[in-house]
């Protein structure tokens, strides 16, 4: 069975750090393009990070210089480093993995999910 599974989100102050989690299960989800994704309330679904196969990284525009992608093929898991934590980065923040094009602007592409994990900064 393919699955992602996320942990790491929780409740932050501004300015604060958290570490997101994805485990892939049922296949090398790390062999794939990989990206973490997220959604406020009222929102569209927004590209945050993505990782290709050769570990080159994207970003948005909103978290570069705070947010880091990373991951591990031993451990079949993405990561993602949050700091610098503003209020604005408050949503539901999903990893995906899978897709042909492997842009931040194409989420549709990606065919595997994670649950989502809440992320809240405030103070």
């Amino acid at each position: 069975q393919v699955q992602l599974v996320q942990s790491g989100g929780e409740s932050v102050q501004p300015g604060g750090s958290l570490r997101l989690s994805c485990v892939g299960s049922g296949y090398r989800a790390t062999s794939y393009c990989m990206g973490w994704f997220r959604q406020a309330p009222g929102k569209e679904r927004e590209g945050v990070a993505l990782i290709d196969v050769d570990s080159n990284t994207t970003y948005a525009d909103s978290v570069k210089g705070r947010f880091t992608i990373t991951k591990d093929t031993a451990k079949n898991s993405l990561y993602l480093q949050m700091n610098s934590l503003k209020p604005e980065d408050t949503a539901m923040y999903y990893c995906a993995a899978d897709s042909w094009r492997c842009m931040l602007v194409f989420p549709d592409d990606f065919s595997d999910w994670g649950q989502g994990t809440q992320v809240t900064v405030s103070s």
